[in-house]
């Protein structure tokens, strides 16, 4: 007699399709990587396949783990639809939300208790870096990205526009002769990000006021950049939610702005789950009510 998969066994080769890595996965199951290695090997055993190829980036699905990954997402879905439903319209499970790392940090997270506060029983992750896990990888059931996904199995929808602007501290401004078209590349110390570790184009800030201009202390973090400038180093493109509100620091130039979108992102499959329902609707009703904070 055939023995039945156990599900744990399911989740843990469903965690390491969507990372694509058993060090991420192992992570994201709350074990290491050698334990996930070894629940794999059994499934695999138990099932007679082999369901990954091991490459340099880590785990590809073969054809029989692209088989059985169809099969576990629909059991994964229908359990998360069960956790999101079946408490009498209270929110459980884990809601993973993938955020850049200026707008989790310095606007998302200042808000977020208020959600967490009306659905205490579900776990938020806010996954606020530089770079974004994937919807279509079932990495985030939510992301906010920098550009509409052009493929995959998605559905994306505007959140809003925002405003950039250049700003430099006080102190700063107050060492250095007044900032003009002309002068910004050659009398002035650039602050910006790493063009080679750029996660995204549409953060080609300085490509928008002149291709010239290079940074001359570079970071990959907007919120380091944003502390670079801060304490004086010199001058450097931020959003408006970010500087707007910092009274060290002021906006040069004020002829130059720069505009940006966020995209609201989730998988096609998992759009209608309450959890990310209610996240959505929360989000974009917290964005409305600030609009003017993101656009300045």
């Amino acid at each position: 007699m055939t023995q039945p998969v156990p599900w744990n066994d399911l989740q843990d080769f469903l965690a390491i399709a969507r990372s694509g890595q058993l060090a991420r996965a192992a992570a994201a199951m709350g074990v290491d990587a050698t334990t996930i290695g070894r629940r794999l090997r059994r499934l695999e055993a138990r099932l007679g396949r082999t369901l990954f190829e091991q490459t340099r980036e880590g785990q590809v699905l073969t054809e029989a783990g692209e088989a059985l990954l169809a099969q576990v997402e629909r059991m994964a879905r229908a359990a998360d639809a069960i956790a999101s439903d079946g408490a009498a319209g209270t929110l459980t499970g884990v809601l993973r939300v993938s955020v850049s790392e200026g707008f989790g940090a310095f606007f998302v997270a200042r808000h977020l208790p208020a959600f967490a506060s009306e659905h205490p029983g579900l776990t938020v992750d806010l996954v606020a870096s530089s770079g974004f896990l994937s919807p279509s990888r079932r990495e985030a059931d939510v992301a906010v990205l920098l550009a509409r996904p052009r493929s995959g199995p998605l559905v994306a929808a505007k959140l809003s526009d925002y405003a950039l602007h250049l700003y430099a501290a006080r102190d700063y401004l107050a060492r250095h002769p007044a900032p003009t078209r002309a002068t910004l590349g050659t009398a002035h110390r650039l602050v910006g990000y790493i063009p080679d570790l750029l996660y995204a184009p549409e953060l080609r800030y300085l490509d928008d006021i002149d291709a010239r201009l290079v940074p001359h202390l570079r970071s990959s973090s907007i919120q380091a950049q944003a502390r670079l400038i801060e304490s004086g180093a010199g001058i450097g493109v931020l959003p408006h939610f970010i500087a707007g509100a910092n009274p060290a620091l002021v906006r040069v130039l004020p002829d130059i702005s720069i505009r940006r979108a966020f995209w609201l992102v989730t998988h096609r499959d998992t759009r209608r789950l309450a959890r990310v329902r209610v996240f959505r609707a929360w989000l974009a009703d917290l964005v409305a009510r600030h609009r003017a904070e993101l656009l300045g």
